[in-house]
C-alpha cells in the first residue's frame, strides 16, 4: 500500500509452479474471436522491436492497428543499434545452459530486484523468438557444420547470445519490419512516421488514445482506440551524453505518467562499460562499443601512473594491470556491465586512465585484441568483429588491429520505466507497456544481449495474449470521438504546452544549452556513482535550472510547421522532470544495488545491498506537481532464487 493510501500496486502474476505459469495463465485467458478482432482498434506507439512486433503481431491478428514513430521509417528505430546479440537458452553449446539458468543469471544480473514470475517467462519466450527470427530469415552467425553460433556475454559462464556480427539489433529489426510490412500492405496496420506522441486521452480510468503531433506540418491530432500500447524505448537521453540516438525521448510514457501511471526505479540506469571515451565538450552522443568484444579483447591498463600517455604496444606485458581478471577471476572480462563499468572508473580515479585529457582527467582503459589475433588469427577476429573495428578506426583513426581501443563507460540502457503488471498494463486500465519502455524484467542491471529478447518477447509473445484477454475480459466500449471532453482538453493540454515553450519570456539559448546542463548534473551526481549530499545539491539545482529554461528558452521558427528546435524543446522540457523524480527515487533507495550505487553503501568497493528494508518496486505516482510523486511499494519475494551476495570472484 503506498503512502497517503495512493493505490494499492497488484502484480497479477500467477502462483503454482513456476514453469508453469505463463502456460496457465495463457490458458485461463479470455479470447476475441477471429471474426470479432476486427471491431478493435488498438494503437501502438514506437516501432522498434517492441512495437514493430505487437503491431505487425495484432496486425496478424485481425484487429485494426495504428503505429506511430517520431522516425521517418520503422527501419531507423533505436532497436537498429544494437550491436552484439540476443540471448536464448537454447543450450546449442551443451555447455550446461538451460531455461532455468538463464532466467537464474538474470535475476542474479539484476541484483534481486525483478519480479521472478516475468523473468522465468522471459527466459521461456527466449527459445521461441530465435526460431521466429530465423523463420524471418534473420542471418545469424553459423557455425561451419551449418548450426547457430553463440558468445558468451557479461554476467554468464554459458555461451547463449545468438549475433549477426555486430549488428544483431538492424537484422532482428529488419524482421519485425518485414512482417510489419506485410501487414501494412494486408491494409490491418496503418503506419504513421514523423508523428510525436505528447500526451495519453483517458477517459473514466480508461487509456482511449493519443494526441500527436505532425513533425513535418506541424498539425496537432487526436486518435481514439481502445488500447494503446507504448513502447517508445528508454530515457538515457537524461544524461544529454549517452549511446542513445539524438532522438530518443522519454515524452510518451512521462506524459502517461502524468496521466496516472506510476514510473517505477527511474534512477535504475545502467552504464555500459565499452563506449569510445569523450574526447571533447563539443560532443552530442556517445558511440556503443559491443560488449561482445569482451569476449577476446583483454581491458587493461599500466600499473604505473608514467606509462600512461605512452604507446600502449611499447609497455611490457608485466607493467600491464588486467584488473578485472585479476579482481574477477571467475568471471575475468566478462563481469556483468555495471561491475565492469565500476572498476573502470575506480583505476581511473587512481590516476591510471588513458587517453587525452578531457576536463584534467584521462578517462579511458584499454581493451586489446593482440592476444586474440595471435590465437585466432586476424581474419577469423575480422569476422566477429569486423564492422565494430571498422566503426572505431572511423571515429577515433585507429585501428583496433594495430593498437588497442579505448574505451570508457557511458550512459546506455534504462531499467526503470512505466510500471506494468504481468500483463505489461499499467495502473490505467488498457495501457499496455513494452520493451525498454516498462520497467518488468532487468531488475538494478540488465544483463548484456536481454535487450532485444525482452523487446521481441514482449512484442511477438506477450502483448498479443494480454492485449486480447483485457478485449475479451471487457467486451463492450463506450465509443468515443473528436467531441468527448476528454480528447478535446488533451487536444488544449498540448496547444496550451506548445505555446507555452514558444513563447517564453525572456528567449536567450537554444534548448541544447539546457539539456547539456541537465545532462552534467544527472551525470555528476545521478550517475555511475551517487551519494547522499550530491542527491541533495541535484534536488535543489533541478528546479532552478527548469524554471530558467522555462523563462529563457529559445525556439526559432512556428508552431505550425516542421520544427526541430520545438521537439527538442518538449522533449528537454519531460527531461528535466524525470531527472527530478530520478535524484529523488537514488536519493530514498538507501543501499547499492546493480546500476545503482550509493557511496554510502558498498563494501569493499562492490555494492551492498539491503533486502530488508528494499526488496522492493518503487514506482512513483504523479501527484499533480513536478517533483511531488509519491512512493508505492511492490514487495518482492523469491521463492527459487534466493538473494544472495552477488560475486563474479
Amino acid at each position: 500500500m503506498s503512502e497517503g493510501n495512493l493505490m494499492e500496486l497488484r502484480s497479477n502474476a500467477p502462483t503454482g509452479p513456476i514453469e508453469e505459469r505463463w502456460t496457465k495463465h495463457k490458458a485461463a485467458s479470455n479470447l476475441v474471436a477471429p471474426a470479432n478482432r476486427r471491431r478493435y482498434n488498438v494503437i501502438v506507439v514506437g516501432s522498434g522491436l517492441a512495437g514493430g512486433a505487437a503491431a505487425a503481431t495484432l496486425g496478424e491478428l485481425g484487429y485494426n492497428v495504428k503505429c506511430f514513430c517520431y522516425q521517418d521509417s520503422p527501419r531507423r528505430a533505436h532497436s537498429i543499434a544494437a550491436q552484439g546479440g540476443i540471448n536464448a537458452a537454447k543450450n546449442y553449446q551443451n555447455d550446461g545452459d538451460s531455461v532455468f539458468r538463464l532466467f537464474y543469471d538474470t535475476v542474479k544480473g539484476g541484483d534481486f530486484r525483478a519480479r521472478e514470475s516475468n523473468v522465468y517467462r522471459l527466459a521461456e519466450l527466449s527459445l521461441n523468438i530465435i526460431d521466429q527470427a530465423v523463420a524471418q530469415g534473420v542471418p545469424f552467425a553459423r557455425e561451419y557444420g551449418g548450426g547457430l553460433a553463440n558468445r558468451s556475454f557479461g554476467g554468464a559462464q554459458v555461451s547463449r547470445t545468438f549475433y549477426a556480427r555486430g549488428q544483431t539489433g538492424q537484422q532482428l529489426l529488419l524482421g519485425a519490419y518485414s512482417a510489419l510490412s506485410r501487414q501494412i500492405e494486408a491494409g490491418t496496420v496503418e503506419m504513421f512516421p514523423r508523428h510525436e506522441m505528447l500526451d495519453l486521452i483517458v477517459v473514466d480510468g480508461e487509456a482511449r488514445g493519443i494526441v500527436t503531433r505532425n513533425l513535418v506540418n506541424g498539425k496537432i491530432e487526436a486518435h481514439t482506440a481502445h488500447v494503446v500500447v507504448l513502447a517508445t524505448g528508454g530515457y538515457g537521453n537524461v544524461f544529454y551524453l549517452s549511446t542513445n540516438a539524438k532522438g530518443s525521448n522519454a515524452t510518451a510514457i512521462w506524459r502517461a505518467h502524468r496521466k496516472g501511471a506510476p514510473f517505477a526505479n527511474p534512477c535504475f540506469t545502467q552504464i555500459h562499460p565499452t563506449c569510445i571515451p569523450q574526447s571533447g565538450a563539443y560532443q552530442s552522443k556517445l558511440t556503443l562499443m559491443s560488449e561482445s568484444l569482451r569476449n577476446d579483447g583483454r581491458v587493461w591498463v599500466p600499473r604505473k601512473k608514467e606509462d600512461c600517455d605512452k604507446d600502449p604496444r611499447s609497455i611490457p606485458e608485466a607493467d600491464r594491470y588486467y584488473y578485472l581478471e585479476e579482481r574477477y577471476p571467475a568471471f575475468g572480462n566478462l563481469v556483468p556491465r555495471d561491475v565492469a563499468s565500476r572498476n573502470a572508473m575506480y583505476v581511473c580515479n587512481d590516476g591510471l586512465g588513458v587517453g587525452p585529457m578531457v576536463d584534467g582527467q584521462r578517462r579511458g582503459v584499454y581493451l586489446d585484441f593482440a592476444d586474440a589475433i595471435k590465437r585466432l588469427g586476424e581474419q577469423t577476429v575480422r569476422e566477429r568483429y569486423g564492422n565494430l573495428f571498422e566503426m572505431y578506426e572511423r571515429i577515433t583513426g585507429e585501428s583496433p588491429y594495430e593498437t588497442p581501443m579505448r574505451i570508457y563507460p557511458a550512459i546506455h540502457y534504462t531499467m526503470g520505466g512505466l510500471w506494468v503488471d504481468y500483463n505489461l498494463m499499467s495502473t490505467i486500465d488498457g495501457l499496455f507497456v513494452g520493451g525498454e519502455a516498462n520497467f518488468s524484467d532487468h531488475g538494478a542491471n540488465r544483463l548484456g544481449a536481454s535487450a532485444l529478447m525482452q523487446g521481441l518477447a514482449d512484442g511477438y509473445f506477450i502483448l498479443p495474449f494480454t492485449i486480447g484477454n483485457y478485449l475479451g475480459t471487457k467486451r463492450n466500449f463506450k465509443e468515443i470521438g473528436d467531441d468527448h471532453p476528454a480528447v478535446k482538453d488533451a487536444l488544449n493540454e498540448v496547444t496550451d504546452r506548445i505555446k507555452g515553450l514558444m513563447n517564453a519570456p525572456d528567449p536567450k539559448h537554444a534548448p541544447e544549452y539546457y539539456h547539456r546542463k541537465l545532462g552534467a548534473i544527472m551525470w555528476d551526481k545521478c550517475g555511475m556513482a551517487r551519494n547522499k549530499a550530491g542527491l541533495e545539491e541535484a534536488i535543489e539545482e533541478i528546479p532552478k535550472l527548469y524554471e530558467e529554461f522555462k523563462r529563457h528558452v529559445k525556439i526559432s521558427g512556428s508552431g505550425e510547421s516542421f520544427n526541430q528546435c520545438l521537439e527538442r524543446a518538449g522533449r528537454t522540457a519531460d527531461f528535466f522532470e524525470l531527472g527530478l523524480l530520478m535524484c529523488k527515487d537514488a536519493l530514498a533507495r538507501e543501499e547499492s544495488c546493480g546500476g545503482h550505487f550509493r557511496e554510502e553503501h558498498q563494501e569493499e568497493g562492490e555494492a551492498a545491498r539491503d533486502d530488508e528494508n528494499f526488496s522492493y518496486v518503487a514506482a512513483w505516482a504523479w501527484n499533480g506537481e513536478s517533483g511531488s510523486q509519491k512512493l508505492i511499494k511492490e514487495p518482492l519475494s523469491f521463492e527459487y532464487v534466493k538473494p544472495s551476495k552477488r560475486s563474479y570472484k
